[in-house]
């Protein structure tokens, strides 16, 4: 069982960066990230490969959000800049124990483990 620990949410004005971190127990597959907002659904953010060269996002944060990795130490990296208020969620940690194909990555589904989620707020 790999536990996931996000951390660095918080509350920013619009066109701010944050920088969340996840950090996990074990040795995972892929990881990514997702967020839910009130009364939504959860969403897909962004995935990386455990190899790192590969990464997706979700069409929202395409060219704003970067997604990195340091398998080293375990741990996932979500940079958000240009925040906009409709970023506003909670954001969760995800991560697969084994291979998931590509075009399974924004499914939630394919996940095995999740984290508790960190409370990402940006002001207009």
């Amino acid at each position: 069982q790999v536990q996931l620990v996000e951390s660095g949410g918080g509350l920013v004005q619009a066109g701010g960066s944050l920088r969340l971190s996840c950090a996990a127990s074990g040795r995972t597959s892929t990881m990514g990230w997702f967020r839910q907002a009130p009364g939504k659904e959860r969403e897909f953010v962004a995935a990386i490969s455990w190899s790192g060269p590969l990464r997706t996002y979700g069409d929202s944060v395409k060219g704003r959000f970067t997604i990195s990795k340091d398998n080293a130490e375990n741990m996932v990296y979500l940079q958000m800049n240009s925040l906009k208020p409709e970023d506003t969620a909670v954001y969760y940690c995800a991560a697969a124990q084994g291979d998931i194909i590509l075009s399974r990555w924004s499914r939630r589904g394919a996940y095995d483990y999740w984290g508790q989620g960190t409370q990402v707020t940006v002001s207009p």
